[in-house]
Formats: C-alpha cells, structure tokens, sequence
C-alpha cells in the first residue's frame, strides 16, 4: 500500500486506535504529539515530522514523508539543526524500516553520497548513526 495516498487523512483515521485527548497534566510534547495525529498528512510539515519520528509514532506513515522531504535535502534543518530530520528517521526502528525497505534503500543511497564535511557538522554521534543505518541497509552482496 502506498502510504503517500492518504495525504487528506489524519494519524487518528489511518493508525487506529483514536488517541484519546490528553490528560490535564500532559506535558507540551505529548499535547503536541496528540494534536497532530488530527492533522492531514499532507499539512504535516518538516517539524511535525520530525518530532512524530522522533517519538516514534505512526511511523508506517510519517516515514515515506519524511523520506520525501530528505531524498531532496537530507540535511534538512526541520526544527532543531540541520539534518535533524535525517537523524530521527535514521534512529527510527529497524522494525520500521523492514516495512519499508524500497524508502531505506533510497534513503542509503543519498545518505552514501553526501560529503564528509557536510556530515562532519552535524551533532555528536550523527555519523556513526548515519553509518549505521547505511551498513543495515546495504544490498546483499
């Protein structure tokens, strides 16, 4: 199923159960989290995909549009820093990315062509993560 197709419908229609609202004492993040399993995929933005990869929800959904976002600019800067999207969609769980093994490749693929330098600015740990995620996904010899 090409998930790219449901871009006018929302995390709560598509990943099932509904979330219900949060509690009073809910923190800023879960709030935020739960408000955007009601926005269409399609309104969803660097950000928001960020921070649902992050936390690791829907990630069937989230990640080929997070995919598409990265495979024309992989270090995007989506909230935080440059390439900060890159870096949770590379941490997100191999179980996740077994779903979608056609993105991984193509992800692996721009990831293996962008230059030390570029990398080398990134946080701390973001190129043995980067390497990581390349050698998981690498072709079969």
């Amino acid at each position: 199923m090409d998930r790219l197709l449901h871009l006018d419908r929302t995390l709560d229609e598509l990943d099932p159960p509904r979330w219900t609202p949060p509690g009073a004492d809910a923190t800023h993040l879960v709030r935020r989290v739960h408000a955007l399993r009601r926005v269409p995929l399609g309104e969803l933005g660097p950000a928001d995909l960020r921070t649902l990869v992050s936390q690791r929800v829907a990630l069937p959904y989230v990640l080929p549009l997070a995919v598409r976002l990265l495979l024309e600019e992989p270090l995007l800067d989506a909230y935080f820093y440059e390439g900060d999207l890159l870096l949770a969609a590379v941490d997100a769980p191999a179980s996740a990315w077994a779903l979608l093994p056609d993105l991984a490749a193509r992800l692996r693929t721009v990831l293996t062509t962008l230059p030390e330098a570029a990398v080398a600015v990134l946080p701390r740990g973001a190129t043995e993560q980067i390497a990581g995620f390349a050698a998981r996904h690498a072709p079969p010899h």
